[in-house]
């Protein structure tokens, strides 16, 4: 009994550290399951955060160990992400971009500000216009993919890429710094929306978090 006294404590520190040495963590949702409702159910805000991202995470961590990439920041990872296996490829966007999707949405979020649709007003021409171009470009993106506005040379640009591919990539042909992002894999929106993507599209539009998207706009822009 003492012996198995001893041993537990041991086991709890081993586990505790293969937790903390996990080169990528799931960052804490920054909101309730159900806080997207209606336009996102919570049954499928909970699958596609505890299952889907937290697959990817899981898988990329298994992928870059001992590996070139272990130890280098996801950043790093998709600038160079030719260089590595699919399976680095593949989970290191995938843990991007949902990461960037929970996080450019919100619940009861504020319309763009003047200053930011400015912006948008110069580049499409209009909000509705924006909305418009980028809801068909999302609709059209051919099977499992992500509808994104980039930054691109000081520009405003709308584009999609396959799978979990993102601008971020050097393999990608549209390159730019993200600031908006669309999943428009089924897995996001199968159980309420079944096969009717720009009814989802339609819907996520009223979660959108302008605060957030203009702040990533401004980071990039100082930056340029």
């Amino acid at each position: 009994m003492k012996l198995f006294k001893n041993i537990i404590p041991v086991i709890l520190l081993l586990t505790a550290s293969h937790s903390v040495s996990a080169q990528f963590k799931l960052a804490p949702l920054p909101y309730a399951y159900n806080a997207l409702e209606p336009a996102i159910d919570k049954e499928t805000m909970e699958i596609h955060y505890t299952k889907h991202h937290q697959g990817y995470v899981n898988n990329l961590n298994a992928a870059v160990k001992g590996s070139a990439a272990e130890g280098k920041s996801l950043a790093d990872i998709l600038a160079s992400v030719s260089s590595y296996p699919a399976a680095i490829r593949n989970n290191a966007g995938g843990h991007y971009n949902h990461t960037m999707f929970w996080q450019v949405m919100g619940a009861k979020p504020k319309a763009p500000s003047a200053a930011f649709l400015k912006e948008i007003d110069q580049t499409f021409g209009s909000l509705d216009k924006f909305k418009a171009a980028f809801a068909d470009s999302a609709a059209k993106r051919f099977g499992s993919g992500w509808a994104w506005l980039i930054v691109q040379n000081g520009k405003l640009k709308i584009s999609t890429t396959p799978n979990q591919d993102n601008p971020l990539m050097d393999v990608v042909k549209e390159k730019g710094t993200p600031i908006l992002a669309l999943d428009v894999w089924e897995h996001a929106y199968y159980l309420k929306y079944q096969n009717k993507r720009p009814d989802y599209i339609t819907a996520w539009w009223t979660v959108v978090n302008w605060e957030e998207v203009e702040q990533r706009y401004n980071k990039v822009v100082k930056k340029s």
